[in-house]
């Protein structure tokens, strides 16, 4: 069956990656999503496909009942996508909302999600807002019942979903609710209700019933009112299935898988290990890692705890085992973990020698685990009955107050289960059951593995891996998900490909080691050199005297209805057939005066004076802001309507317009969110504290790039062969970059006798996330992936200049246009303090090098610099 094209490949097709990639998400979702989870990229780009898809027109476009599927990987956001998408619906009309999905827990998860400010999951702003209007998030149990000013929704499971409407009850839901108004459907874990698309052939009894409860019922309200909206998001459908590819393919509007969701750092590093031993022995492995990853985390001043995962393949043996546990910790002795620590294992290494370093004896740290992991502080999930009733609790593991350190299961919460700071999932039993059982915990592992969110600087992602090229760094320990098995190689051989397919681990991975050359270290410029480098500081806005000039310098366009009406005859020929008389006249927004003004100042939230000294810290009232010329009192106003109506305009038309203009401005000043600037002076750093040996991790398959990973050193692994250690002017013994930074390295050395006539010295640097940069206007940082450092040959004030170089795939070029317009400023506004009597330094930066596409740029910076 050939492959049925995805929404999403449509849209891609009609409208085209640049009007997709422009469009921006309404600041009515975003100010109305809680700050402390911004949006990320690919929800963004998801947020984009589904607007172009509701607001633009394309061939093949439904005129009702729109269906869409969010394909999204667990641990992306869906949750979150959703609670966005239910601010869009509001905006435009929608104001009841049916949750469902297969699982309780799921609804009770949601629901406190969606409901409740004190939750620290909560997904919308303490204050939802559009315009002047408040808005309140309720639950409901029918849509009769809901307020036509607020967010109605109603939770419920598919199944609870066919009884309420098959077995009609008193203020339950009924068919009549999704007939008579329009409804927004969304459909969590979608993949449960497609039983009657993906059965082949005779069905069985449960099969069957399934069907009816789930699939059809879904279908039937859906279709009850033209104007339903059914949104289904998941991150497992079988594409594999020709039902169910021809039923989604078509209405994929995005598709995130568990590999990309891996490769742009946002999951845990999965590793397996094995280990032949009894199972309190390899608990204890699990133990002792997840309490060195506490101390990590401590001396790093961060307050998370890790947890463990025990799970077993029956009830009976989690509870045998949870007995066990208790007794092993209550015995626990010294003996016993310095048995544990000596194993050849690199995890127990790492914690011996922490505490070596830090004074920590067997015995301190066998009456630390008696206390962390005492009885109370365990939590067993084994029957449905439990799993239910300790929802809240497994739900909430991060927060301060909760103290579990271990969960005892069976499977009870695989799915829907939303925990970020699971460090290890310890596999209680040896049994080899391929297939279906290996993939469910594959899938578990995938769940575990989202990323708990921390940063050691401000300067680092809070949500992403930051020690892919840093193995070495200790606390890479916290960015790593083990699942301890017993020793079995035909398992765990299965269990990685299971892994590899669902896209939470790659199927390559290399370890390469970079070590600084014996020669380059020999040198005056590695032992008393000077790397100048800015810093990101935060943005206080004290030199905003003013509203940006894009806001106050605008002549706003408010359109009065004139409440005339028309009738054409068709084909009529008559060219007066609806034409308006209309007339426009200019206002400035003070002539509507300070009564209108403040009237329509307190319609909305933005406009109140604690948030306004956000963004203008030098405000000191309302009435300045309305009045002062160098904020509102110098707006245009241009006013449309009838001449008589325009020329005396009503208490009311002022108003109106007043809430219009401020209302567009909204958008304007909040549009300006710089938190953080770069400082235009660097500051010297030595350079051999800067570069120094690293271990990166590579993983192969992540890249269409043949030359990521390899050693450019080898030719029989690259293509694009220097042997580096000939060259004394690259610093490091070797590089595994991509092709474009290996390009660069050849043409570096093409051009390396044209240096060595105007420099004395001349070093390439490669930069394997040594250092950052941070860009003068919003105080992004980057990390340039070369300096090449040049040193005159100057008796007196010798120049040594540092000049940073980005190679750049054609696929980044537009992408990355922000980092190389800072590059080229550097020159000129890089400023460096310059205390030394014999030498003066200089910052600069050079255009994006790209062989194929941007030589002739690069060669004229090139020049200048031979210059």
């Amino acid at each position: 069956m050939p492959d049925v094209k995805t929404l999403q490949q449509t849209l891609i097709e009609e409208l085209g990656k640049k009007t997709l990639g422009s469009t921006d998400v309404p600041d009515f979702i975003t100010e109305n999503l809680n700050p402390a989870f911004p949006i990320r990229p690919y929800q963004t780009r998801a947020f984009q496909f589904y607007l172009n898809y509701w607001e633009e027109p394309f061939e093949g476009k439904p005129r009702q009942n729109h269906q869409l599927l969010f394909h999204m990987a667990t641990g992306s956001g869906k949750t979150m996508m959703m609670a966005g998408l239910i601010l869009h619906l509001y905006e435009q009309g929608y104001r009841n909302f049916l949750f469902f999905v297969n699982s309780t827990n799921i609804i009770d998860k949601t629901r406190g999600n969606f409901l409740n400010p004190l939750s620290s999951k909560y997904l919308f702003a303490p204050q939802i807002a559009m315009g002047d209007k408040k808005i309140n998030i309720r639950e409901v149990t029918n849509f009769q019942s809901g307020n036509p000013d607020d967010i109605n929704i109603v939770f419920t499971t598919i199944q609870g979903l066919h009884m309420a409407l098959n077995t009609p009850r008193e203020n339950a839901l009924t068919y009549d609710d999704f007939e008579n108004q329009k409804i927004a459907l969304l459909s969590d874990e979608a993949h449960h209700i497609n039983a009657e698309t993906k059965k082949g052939g005779k069905p069985s009894q449960e099969e069957l019933f399934a069907t009816i409860s789930w699939e059809g019922t879904v279908q039937r309200i859906f279709e009850a009112h033209e104007d339903n909206v059914l949104l289904e998001f998941t991150a497992t459908v079988d594409f594999n299935d020709e039902n169910l590819a021809a039923k989604y393919r078509p209405k994929l509007i995005f598709d995130y898988s568990l590999k990309e969701f891996r490769k742009d750092g946002y999951s845990k590093e999965v590793k397996v290990l094995q280990a032949d031993l009894p199972n309190f022995d390899r608990a204890l492995q699990a133990i002792l890692l997840s309490q060195y990853r506490r101390k990590v985390f401590e001396k790093n001043k961060l307050h998370i705890k890790p947890v463990i995962l025990f799970k077993s393949k029956t009830i009976k043996d989690s509870k045998a085992f949870f007995e066990e546990f208790v007794q092993g910790m209550a015995s626990l002795t010294d003996d016993k973990i310095t048995k544990t620590l000596s194993q050849d294992d690199p995890y127990m290494q790492a914690l011996s020698a922490y505490m070596k370093d830090n004074k920590i004896t067997p015995d301190n740290l066998a009456a630390e685990l008696k206390e962390d992991f005492t009885e109370d502080k365990l939590i067993e999930v084994n029957s449905k009955e439990e799993s239910e009733q300790k929802q809240l609790a497994v739900n909430t593991l991060e927060d301060k107050t909760n103290e579990y350190r271990a969960i005892f299961a069976v499977d009870k919460l695989n799915e829907g289960w939303d925990v970020l700071n699971l460090f290890d999932i310890v596999r209680m039993y040896n049994t080899r059951d391929s297939g279906k059982t290996t993939m469910s915990e594959a899938q578990l592992i995938g769940r575990g593995a989202r990323y708990c969110p921390f940063r050691i600087s401000p300067d680092q992602p809070l949500d992403q891996r930051k020690y892919d090229k840093d193995l070495d760094n200790e606390i890479r320990v916290c960015e790593e998900l083990v699942y301890h098995s017993a020793y079995n190689p035909k398992y765990i051989q299965e269990l990685n490909t299971a892994l590899h397919e669902i896209g939470i681990k790659p199927k390559e991975t290399k370890q390469r080691r970079i070590k600084v050359k014996d020669s380059f270290k020999g040198t005056p410029l590695y032992k008393a050199g000077l790397l100048f480098l800015n810093e990101q500081r935060k943005y206080d806005r004290s030199d905003v005297t003013g509203l940006d000039s894009r806001v106050k310098d605008s002549v706003y366009k408010i359109r009065l209805h004139t409440g005339q009406s028309d009738t054409e005859t068709v084909f009529e020929d008559d060219v007066h057939a609806g034409k308006e008389d209309r007339k426009s006249k200019d206002y400035k927004l003070a002539d509507f005066g300070r009564h209108v003004l403040r009237k329509a100042i307190h319609r909305l939230p933005f406009y109140e004076f604690s948030n306004l000294k956000i963004y203008l810290p030098n405000l000191s009232s309302i009435d300045e802001f309305l009045a002062a010329d160098d904020y509102m009192g110098q707006v245009k106003v241009e006013v449309s309507g009838t001449p008589e109506r325009v020329a005396n305009l009503t208490q009311h038309d002022k108003l109106h317009a007043a809430v219009k203009v401020l209302q567009e401005a909204e958008s304007g000043i909040a549009s300006d969110k710089v938190e953080y600037k770069g400082t235009s002076d660097f500051k010297p750093f030595q350079i051999k504290d800067k570069i120094t040996d690293k271990t990166l991790n590579f993983a192969l398959d992540d890249s269409d790039d043949k030359e990521f990973g390899k050693s450019m050193n080898d030719n029989t692994e690259t293509g694009i062969h220097l042997d580096l250690s000939t060259r004394d002017w690259f610093v490091f013994d070797d590089c595994f970059g991509t092709s474009e930074e290996k390009l660069l390295i050849k043409y570096i050395d093409k051009r390396y006798d044209d240096l060595k006539k105007k420099y004395s010295d001349v070093y390439l640097i490669r930069n394997e996330r040594h250092f950052k940069v941070y860009a003068f206007d919003d105080g992004r940082p980057l990390e340039p992936d070369f300096v090449l450092y040049l040193i005159g040959k100057e008796k007196m004030d010798t120049m040594h200049y540092q000049i940073f170089i980005e190679p750049k795939g054609g696929h980044l070029l537009k992408q990355d246009g922000w980092k190389e317009k800072f590059l080229l400023r550097l020159k000129d506004e890089a400023l460096i303090e310059q205390l030394w009597k014999d030498r003066k330094y200089a910052v600069w930066g050079l255009p994006f090098f790209n062989e194929a596409e941007r030589m002739p740029e690069f060669e004229e910076g090139f020049e200048d610099v031979l210059g």
